[in-house]
């Protein structure tokens, strides 16, 4: 079973730079493309560095694929998939999001905080 839970407004997001933020206990890392004005959610904690820092990534592109550099090592990620681009086998956790009357809102299955 899964469910909604409202982050924060829309406008509290700045176009192509992350937000931290706190859902069921777990770190999340927020995003809004100023190209295409999607907002996407991802582990907060950098699997590299052990850190939260992703949301201070820098978000860009690459091959048309819209990506958040880890500010620590600097290995980029796919925010859609939470794949690494310059190590598959690891990854982010990523979770759906939509913006539902001005709000960010994330989806949460299972009661759990899991995606």
């Amino acid at each position: 079973m899964s469910r909604w839970q409202r982050v924060c407004t829309l406008d509290a997001l700045v176009p192509d730079r992350g937000a931290a933020a706190l859902v069921d206990d777990r770190q999340i890392a927020l995003f809004r493309l100023s190209d295409t004005g999607d907002v996407h959610a991802v582990d907060h904690l950098d699997p590299f560095s052990r850190a939260n820092v992703m949301a201070r990534g820098l978000v860009g592109s690459r091959g048309g694929v819209a990506t958040v550099a880890s500010p620590m090592h600097k290995q980029a990620f796919d925010l859609r998939t939470g794949e690494c681009l310059d190590d598959p086998t690891v990854s982010l956790r990523v979770w759906a999001t939509r913006v539902a009357d001005g709000w960010v809102e994330v989806e949460l299955t299972d009661g759990t905080g899991e995606p």
